[in-house]
């Protein structure tokens, strides 16, 4: 079986390597394809814009479909950047440009106010419609400086209090089981081999 995962983040893609490593699957990326439908992500929950991608990406190219959308919600700030946590700073920011506009709107709330979670909505859809989604969520605290070099996005400032450790500080056999796209994958991964 193959699965056409709906990214072209190379961060991404390599996490769910490793995640999805002996299952027998061949996972493409988007990467693989030269002429790909636009998708404008514009839902109002991660779900929303997994499955607009997942779908939009299946029918376009005839393909099953795996897609996720995730983001960082920071309680002291109301859940954003929540689902535009990619585009917090502007529609093609950089992860360091995104992490300073979070840090610079954090700048008067003290340490222990500073929590926050991940969250990720995975969505495989099928040709003719078939589709399954798994949700997960990972719950920490945002520092005042970035540490570790393993990840992306907002990896380095945020900081798993169970582990206190950054999520770029994990090594990625550590990250994969205990992050939201981890533990929406380890669903996936269930299913997947329950449906045989």
């Amino acid at each position: 079986m193959r699965i056409v995962f709906a990214t072209k983040n190379d961060g991404k893609v390599r996490e769910i390597a490793q995640m999805m490593e002996g299952t027998g699957i061949e996972m493409l990326s988007l990467n693989h394809f030269e002429v790909l439908p636009e998708v404008v992500e514009d839902g109002a929950t991660y779900l929303e814009n997994a499955l607009k991608k997942a779908k939009t990406v299946s029918e376009f190219l005839g393909e099953t479909v795996l897609a996720d959308d995730s983001g960082l919600e920071v309680d002291a700030l109301g859940g954003e950047p929540g689902v535009c946590s990619a585009r917090y700073a502007g529609e093609d920011a950089t992860d360091e440009e995104n992490n300073a506009r979070l840090l610079a709107k954090l700048k008067e709330v003290p340490g222990e106010k500073r929590t926050a979670s991940f969250f990720c909505a995975l969505v495989l859809y099928q040709p003719g419609g078939l589709c399954h989604s798994f949700e997960a969520s990972w719950p920490g605290r945002i520092i005042d400086e970035g540490r570790g070099a393993n990840g992306f996005g907002y990896d380095p400032i945020f900081l798993d209090p169970n582990l206190n450790r950054t999520a770029a500080e994990l090594p990625p056999e550590v990250k994969n089981k205990v992050s939201h796209r981890g533990q929406a994958f380890a669903k996936f991964k269930e299913w997947l081999l329950a449906a045989g």
